[in-house]
């Protein structure tokens, strides 16, 4: 029999979403027919082929109430007359256009939650908040069929509207396509210090930039682009840092382990602020264990379950320049300890891959 049809809808252009590109790859190759459309600018690069096709709509507004408001009207249109049986909306952003077309149509609709939304840093304290959550309000508790990226939020989403999420958590592939880099070409003989990610509030990295000032030997390098890229660079500059901070711009994900091999500690910190930091899983996490790279992490929930599960690095109980600077100096530097963590990474990079957890993901849309 032939699988259905699905579209899952993203309010990125495509070209470093990982998640996307794992759920798109099992569903193809579970046989159902996936599309997965998402944005483009005016100086947005092109897609690499896939195995599954890919869409963009060419937004004229960049942010803002009327970018969002110009995705989901065209979203809605284009779904209403589309032949897809299953709408995926991929977050809040999405969800408002998915489930009005499905409300129309004999289309069923899937939600997957990548992060608590409404508690983004960047909401908080707005008015734009309160749009969001009366669009979460009305919509969430009417969803059939839902997942997101760790317990922690599917448990909040149960309590706040009694919502079944089944929780597929952003594992990397177990066989990652890649090519090696020359290190000493690109770093020099330095040892590596990676963030890998969006460059937005409360991920920590100024304060990893602040340490560096008495780390020697060592170079941060910080892979995306993001809100506070400017303010982070500047900051490099006035604490005349540039040898020891470089900034790369956003590499695509079939090109970024390349990078992601050749770091020597992985940062994934992330500052409390509000449910969605709090809950966090980031994929960072789980490419730096695919890597076989000790990790150093805050002490939330989610992240410290991993830590607890698998001695491979550090976490950090606030955002202390001193202690920040020791952790990383002793990361770096202890072989003893990068020995102990080297092997536990093994076992962890075992456990940690998609291909385990899409067996979630499907019985999703295997009952559909």
């Amino acid at each position: 029999m032939t699988k259905k049809r699905i579209i899952l809808t993203v309010i990125n252009d495509l070209l470093s979403d990982q998640r996307m590109n794992k759920v798109c790859l099992s569903l193809t190759n579970e046989g159902y027919e996936v599309h997965l459309l998402g944005t483009k600018f005016k100086n947005t690069h092109g897609i690499p082929p896939r195995k599954y096709k890919t869409l963009r709509f060419r937004m004229i507004f960049k942010r803002g109430f009327l970018f969002y408001a110009e995705f989901n009207l065209r979203l809605f249109i284009y779904l209403l007359f589309s032949k897809h049986q299953i709408v995926v909306s991929n977050d809040l952003d999405t969800l408002l256009a998915g489930y009005l077309a499905t409300l129309l149509t004999q289309k069923k609709l899937v939600y997957d939650s990548h992060e608590y939304f409404t508690e983004v840093p960047e909401l908080i304290g707005r008015n734009a908040r309160k749009v969001w959550l009366m669009i979460e309000r009305f919509i969430l508790p009417k969803v059939k069929h839902s997942y997101t990226v760790c317990q922690s939020i599917a448990s909040e989403y149960k309590r706040l509207y009694n919502l079944d999420m089944k929780v597929v958590r952003n594992f990397p592939l177990k066989e990652i396509p890649t090519f090696k880099l020359n290190k000493s070409e690109i770093f020099g003989e330095k040892k590596i210090i990676l963030y890998q990610g969006a460059l937005n509030v409360g991920r920590g990295l100024e304060y990893v930039i602040r340490a560096m000032k008495n780390i020697e030997n060592a170079l941060f390098v910080i892979i995306g682009d993001g809100d506070i890229k400017q303010q982070l660079k500047q900051l490099t500059i006035d604490l005349h840092l540039t040898k020891k901070v470089m900034f790369l711009s956003k590499i695509s994900f079939s090109s970024l382990f390349a990078y992601t091999q050749m770091a020597d500690v992985g940062i994934a910190l992330q500052e409390d602020r509000g449910l969605s930091y709090r809950y966090v899983l980031p994929n960072r996490l789980f490419d730096y264990i695919k890597a076989q790279i000790p990790v150093l992490i805050s002490d939330l929930p989610e992240m410290s379950l991993v830590l607890k599960q698998y001695d491979i690095g550090h976490k950090i109980n606030g955002f202390s320049i001193m202690e920040i600077t020791q952790i990383l100096d002793e990361m770096l530097n202890d072989e003893a300890k990068r020995q102990i963590w080297k092997e536990n990474l093994k076992l962890a990079a075992q456990e940690y891959t998609w291909e385990n957890e899409e067996k979630e993901l499907l019985s999703v849309y295997n009952r559909l």
